[in-house]
């Protein structure tokens, strides 16, 4: 029996060197002979929290503090990181992340990273917009300003290198803006961004657009459209105006992100065909290959489209915008010109060819910094 002070702290100096050797609980439960909830309490001297996280998982997706005391008992043993992933079935990055954010293979610990493990999922959480004041008002300042939070993300990054509490994610800032109660930063700030509205939307929705006839999918398009380095894949879509009453039709080079903008008198399936007919007879051939749809109804004359021009039109998988990432983006800087909620109807084909011609004479990013135009004719260059 250990019932004596000096017993008790003799117990707990045995099982703290074993742990210290690398051991796990249930090792140095068997190797003394007590129950592991005992060693689990001298431990940490909390009882109901050791209890506690011996029971707790994040979910499936995360480590269980089984799985962090095989890490441990691989790392005593001296295996690499391949080794006891494979053990385990999990990703090597996957183990690698979890030594390394809990003291090195030198001094993990299972139990202590499982511990943190919990700390950190537990909520809820102060928001760190709420706690750093000084960042929330640079994050306002940047955003009323039209900067995306992708872009003062980055920024931030860039500015305060040496300073982890002037650093958020994009997605915090967006957090921030769309959910009501946080509080972290102004409401009508929501406003500043591309798409200007207050609520995202779900994921989930139903699918409630009519169905578009022998329709070729994104999976059978060439596999020469997603490296980019040929011209002549475009990406399309309308952009939408006040009420979805009026629309313009955009299309998005993938290679060179140049763009083109088309004058719709309503959106129905074969003034969009036609229109897109005349926007691409003006192009060379070799630049007009392909066009990536999603699934709107307008796009439903495409078989005829196709037949008429030969340029094949796939369509993506619903609700999937990322697979027309050039078009979401560009459409979203159109929206400096062509803000939500205005009468789209009453811009003529030289209106739009003007908003064309700013964003391919503007330098992007990921082009390296060329704009869309010089871009296009290097690319038409090394093809001619």
């Amino acid at each position: 029996m250990w019932r004596s002070t000096e017993e008790r702290r003799e117990r707990e100096r045995l099982i703290r060197g074993l742990a210290a050797r690398g051991l796990t609980v249930e090792e140095i439960a068997g190797e003394l002979g007590f129950s592991t909830r005992t060693v689990y309490r001298d431990l940490e001297g909390r009882s109901a929290t050791a209890a506690t996280l011996s029971e707790w998982s994040a979910g499936p997706g995360r480590l269980s503090l089984a799985e962090r005391e095989e890490i441990s008992r691989g790392l005593a043993r001296h295996e690499s990181f391949t080794a006891i992933a494979a053990g385990l079935g999990r990703a090597v990055s996957t183990v690698s992340r979890e030594v390394a954010a809990n003291g090195g293979p030198n001094r993990y610990r299972a139990f202590r990273a499982h511990r943190g493990a919990h700390a950190r999922a537990r909520r809820p959480k102060t928001a760190k917009l709420v706690a750093c004041p000084g960042l929330a008002a640079q994050v306002a300042v940047w955003l009323e300003s039209l900067w995306s939070p992708e872009k003062i993300a980055r920024r931030l990054r860039d500015e305060y290198p040496d300073d982890p509490m002037m650093r958020v994610s994009h997605e915090t800032i967006y957090q921030s803006l769309y959910v009501q109660g946080r509080g972290e930063l102004r409401r009508e700030l929501s406003r500043c961004l591309h798409t200007g509205r207050a609520a995202r939307r779900p994921r989930n929705r139903l699918e409630t657009r009519g169905r578009i006839p022998n329709k070729v999918m994104i999976s059978e398009r060439p596999a020469e459209v997603a490296d980019r380095a040929v011209p002549g894949h475009w990406e399309g879509d309308l952009l939408m105006g006040r009420n979805n009453r009026s629309q313009v039709g955009t299309l998005v080079e993938r290679a060179t992100r140049y763009v083109l903008l088309l004058q719709l008198d309503d959106g129905r399936a074969d003034t969009v065909a036609e229109a897109m007919k005349q926007a691409i007879r003006r192009l060379p051939a070799e630049l007009v290959k392909t066009i990536t749809w999603d699934q709107g109804a307008e796009m439903a004359r495409h078989v005829e489209f196709t037949i008429d021009t030969g340029v094949q039109v796939y369509f993506c998988d619903p609700h999937s915008p990322w697979q027309r990432g050039s078009n979401e983006q560009t459409n979203g800087l159109l929206r400096d010109f062509m803000p939500k909620g205005y009468d789209l109807s009453k811009l003529s084909q030289a209106n739009l060819d003007v908003f064309a011609w700013m964003l391919n004479d503007r330098p992007r990013e990921t082009l390296g910094g060329m704009k869309p135009s010089e871009k296009l004719a290097e690319l038409l260059a090394h093809t001619g």
